[in-house]
């Protein structure tokens, strides 16, 4: 059966995880954290980062720092600060997907390997983050507080529109800069299998990482500009959302005048 085939679970069924599947999970990404931390500390003293002052250095001119040492750091700092951006963790991703791509920060001297570079690692960074929500949301549906949300009559009818094309709708939900990704609540609150859901945030991740990452690379802007241009963008987003009622009511009442 394909992944888009596979129903997610009527919203009034317990969770399939049991307490062990999900503390086996947050033992697992605790270990990933710690590797890739790790990983960036041996790195850091290889490169002779030794001090706070030589770390600084690499942020302010990452293009001066070119050793193959040096690119596989800051691909480390760039998934680990992705892989802690999730729903419960609110950090924007754009910025920093915007300023790595960069030829300032002179990853590759190439727009596609660059593009290709960014887009993978960001988008499996991200896919363990939101594996990581998947889990939290889990955890908190055995809640006998908020358990009850999915047998109310949102509930069951957020899990049937997710039903009708759940694998599609995490694609596009990774795609879209979207401040809340509903698809991802709705796809642990209806017990979504946790394979199809990595590889649909995987696949919309690094459709939208590296067409992010092609754009700045190719129009050629720096760092700062790229990570404030997307900074701005995130808080228009939001305002965007946070002002969509209102803006919706004034139409409303004009409307009928007009």
């Amino acid at each position: 059966m394909t992944p888009e085939l596979q129903p997610v679970q009527t919203a009034c069924q317990p969770p399939r995880l049991t307490a062990l599947s999900l503390v086996r999970w947050f033992v697992i990404f605790a270990l990933y954290l710690a590797l890739v931390t790790l990983a960036a500390a041996v790195l850091m003293r290889q490169a002779s980062l030794t001090s706070w002052k030589d770390l600084k250095d690499l942020f302010h001119h990452p293009g001066l720092h070119t050793s193959a040492t040096d690119q596989v750091l800051k691909l480390l700092f760039f998934a680990l600060y992705l892989s802690l951006c999730c729903t419960f963790v609110p950090l924007p991703t754009s910025w920093m997907v915007a300023a790595i791509a960069t030829r300032q920060v002179a990853l590759t001297g190439a727009l596609w390997s660059t593009a290709l570079l960014v887009g993978v690692v960001g988008a499996a960074a991200s896919t363990m983050a939101n594996l990581n929500d998947y889990h939290l949301f889990s955890l908190l549906l055995r809640h006998r507080r908020i358990a009850p949300v999915r047998d109310s009559r949102i509930g069951r009818r957020a899990v049937e529109w997710f039903n009708k094309a759940p694998f599609t709708l995490l694609i596009l939900f990774n795609i879209l800069p979207v401040p809340v990704d509903i698809a991802r609540i709705i796809a642990a609150t209806g017990r979504y299998p946790r394979l199809p859901f990595a590889a649909a945030n995987l696949a919309g991740r690094f459709i939208r990482y590296a067409v992010l990452a092609g754009v700045c690379f190719w129009v050629g802007v720096g760092t700062v500009t790229a990570t404030l241009i997307m900074l701005i963008v995130a808080v228009v987003l939001v305002l965007g959302r946070a002002l969509l009622p209102a803006v919706k009511t004034a139409i409303r009442k004009v409307w009928p005048a007009m």
